[in-house]
């Protein structure tokens, strides 16, 4: 029997069949039989009655999910006036119902959008008819219940969304023509009016119940559209999610307004601080984006000005930072610490007034972070990354006021070198997951500590060769006791495994500064001290060995190999020179060293005299 001919009492049951049942045969029959009633004639007007008389939320959600799937179809598409009849329909329905089952308002304002965007370069009279967004919107918000404002709001975040995303099956042409055709005639007044509501949130502060659920609702929904709207593709570069710590926004010319006038900046520093913590991750998020407009949109006096505003509101972060605690905002705040260098110099940096301040509060920031590495690690990245790139800008800072990384990084790197060897005895105590197994983040964090590493180097070597000691004594000494445990060795053998890991990248970042031969002879202190340990671990391979410690040796020499024994290296330095004038390694632990590798050898006279 065909499906058209089904009694509205008839799809209802496959509804709940669709949705409530447990037994996946009855489930794969009513999906069976549905697809063939979205694909019967009187579909549209089955939908219809389904919205209007269903006696379940189940009911409403199928009859808007059918109508999408109608109103999406390339071929057979329907007649101009359906499309605009279902879209009056949709927004009649929403503003009669305001409460209904937020599954069924998400995907009728899903319908809504999707007409919108399919229907966008349609006319009616030399009017498109589609495109009167903010005055389709209006009638919700000019209602005074907060759920009709919820709607709306959520209406044109939907919107600014499925414009922005491209569609499979639609032509990509097409993506490109709607959503830069809307960024110019509608998303800069959606954002306009996003920014004036949350204002008017700010200054009813007093009368705003953020415990009620559905102003925390509308202040969320707001806080969604802003974000969408700066996080719209408006370029059409589609920017991948993986690099977003280089991303620069590319907002339009026509925006400028929005970002001279410092009320709009100062708008998400004062929500940070008078929202509860699971709404203000959104505002960070915003931040972020804000942080990140393109230089370009600013002659150099306005971006002094606009930099400056944006610094202090970091540093009253820092120096407020209860709210850091919890980790979604922890993670935003990161991230936009690394858009301050991302998208600016640190020559532009060191002039802003709080500079000293703020760059203070920022290593303090970083150093408590990295000693409690296990509270949010994925964030880690983005505090490594500002102090790379600010490191790496040393060379080339020409402002006469001081930067002050001299007192600050090797701070940052002594932190982050102790707190990984800590990490050793509690990962293995409290048996939490090993940093060393994830090859990509080890490689990834030292990639970054080799520049950071390499600033003020005398202290990063100092630092790394009494750790070395230290450990390599310990472990030594345990080998030859026989009542050592086996705990306590594993212990300093991950300690040397992320000492011998960090050798091997300060090494490697010889590259991102002029090396002088004093840091040469330094790193050949390090390297002796690696071959030392490796003579060790050789030595009781037929008892014993440990996979990451030799993982970490063989990252080492391919540092060493790339910096002083492969084709590209262009300066004859110390560390490689006549060994007479080489002064005798001092990390001595009883070990006298021989080479396995070939390309090695002539270290065994170059380097270790005994």
């Amino acid at each position: 029997m065909s499906l058209h001919f089904f009694s509205l009492a008839q799809l209802e049951i496959l509804c709940k069949q669709l949705y409530e049942t447990t037994e996946t045969g009855v489930r794969l029959q009513a999906e069976k039989a549905l697809v063939e009633f979205t694909n019967s004639p009187d579909c549209l007007s089955k939908c219809q009655l389904l919205l209007e008389r269903g006696s379940s939320s189940y009911s409403q959600l199928l009859a808007a999910t059918c109508l999408s799937k109608l109103v999406s179809r390339t071929n057979n598409p329907l007649p101009l006036e359906q499309r605009i009849d279902i879209r009056n329909y949709v927004l009649n329905y929403l503003a009669t119902r305001p409460k209904l089952a937020e599954f069924v308002t998400q995907a009728l304002i899903q319908l809504y959008s999707r007409i919108t965007k399919l229907g966008w370069f349609d006319c009616q009279k030399d009017d498109y008819v589609f495109r009167n967004v903010i005055a389709d919107v209006t009638r919700f918000l000019q209602v005074q219940t907060v759920e009709h404002c919820i709607i709306g709001v959520t209406i044109l975040s939907q919107l600014t969304n499925e414009i922005n995303q491209a569609d499979t099956s639609h032509p990509l042409t097409k993506h490109r023509k709607i959503a830069s055709s809307f960024r110019d005639s509608s998303l800069f007044d959606i954002f306009t009016l996003s920014c004036n509501l949350l204002k008017q949130v700010c200054a009813s502060g007093k009368n705003l119940n953020l415990n009620d659920e559905s102003q925390h609702g509308l202040l969320m929904q707001l806080l969604k559209l802003s974000h969408n709207c700066l996080n719209y593709d408006f370029i059409g570069t589609s920017t991948d999610e993986s690099s977003d710590d280089l991303c620069t926004v590319q907002i339009p010319t026509s925006w400028r307004s929005a970002f001279l006038d410092s009320s709009t900046l100062q708008l998400f520093f004062d929500l940070y601080h008078s929202i509860p913590p699971s709404l203000s991750p959104l505002v960070l998020s915003c931040l972020v984006q804000i942080a990140s407009v393109r230089r370009s949109l600013f002659n150099n006096a306005e971006r002094a000005k606009f930099l400056s505003h944006l610094v202090d509101g970091v540093k009253r972060i820092l120096e407020n930072p209860q709210s850091l605690s919890d980790p979604n905002n922890y993670h935003e705040f990161c991230r936009l610490l690394a858009r301050l260098k991302s998208n600016y110099q640190l020559g532009e940096l060191v002039k802003v007034e709080n500079y000293p301040e703020v760059i203070r509060l920022i290593a303090n920031f970083t150093v408590t972070s990295l000693q409690h590495w296990e509270f949010a690690p994925n964030s880690v990245h983005y505090l490594l990354s500002l102090w790379q790139r600010l490191a790496a800008s040393v060379p080339y800072v020409k402002a006469t006021e001081p930067h002050l990384l001299e007192t600050y990084t090797p701070e940052v790197t002594k932190a982050y070198i102790t707190s990984r060897l800590e990490s050793v005895c509690i990962i293995l105590r409290d048996g939490l997951e090993d940093p060393l197994d994830d090859a990509g983040l080890v490689q990834q964090q030292l990639d970054q500590l080799s520049t950071i590493g390499r600033c003020e180097y005398e202290k990063t070597c100092a630092l790394l060769v009494q750790l070395f000691d230290q450990s390599a004594q310990t472990y030594q000494e345990l080998l030859q006791s026989t009542n050592s445990s086996t705990i306590d060795i594993t212990v300093q053998e991950g300690r040397l495994t992320w000492l011998v890991y960090i050798i091997g990248a300060v090494i490697g970042g010889r590259v991102s500064f002029a090396s002088t031969d004093e840091q040469d002879a330094m790193d050949g202190e390090l390297v002796c001290r690696v071959l030392q340990l490796m003579n060790l671990t050789d030595s009781r391979l037929a008892q014993a060995g440990n996979e990451r410690l030799e993982l970490a040796m063989l990252s080492f020499f391919e540092q060493f190999r790339k910096i002083y024994i492969g084709d590209q290296v262009q300066k004859s330095s110390k560390i490689s020179g006549d060994s007479r004038e080489q002064p005798s390694p001092t990390c001595r632990f009883g070990l006298k060293v021989i080479l396995p590798y070939p390309f090695l050898v002539t270290w065994s006279v170059l380097l270790l005299t005994w």
